[in-house]
């Protein structure tokens, strides 16, 4: 396990997660409330827009969407891995 910074709420923590224990469950439900729009809605055209539809910050969206998971969701949105997207940590 390696000391790290949340990617979420910037507190340090041991483990292989990217984000602390304590943020751990809001970015669960982020996830599920991210998936659950998708599959419920045609994806926007933009990622401001997937953020105020959903409720999910566009710094949360970014780090959501580099995941494999959600890679054609990102390359309608015009993000991927290798994109400069800029992120506030």
């Amino acid at each position: 396990m390696e000391f790290k910074k949340c990617k979420r709420c910037g507190a340090f923590f041991v483990s292989n997660n990217s984000v602390c224990p304590n943020c751990e469950p809001k970015d669960n439900l982020e996830l599920s409330k991210l998936k659950g729009f998708l599959t419920e809605n045609e994806c926007p055209n933009s990622i401001e827009t997937l953020a105020s539809s959903t409720g999910i910050s566009v710094k949360n969206l970014n780090r959501f969407l580099a995941k494999e998971d959600f890679s054609s969701v990102a390359s309608k949105l015009d993000i991927n891995k290798n994109s400069n997207i800029s992120v506030q940590l």
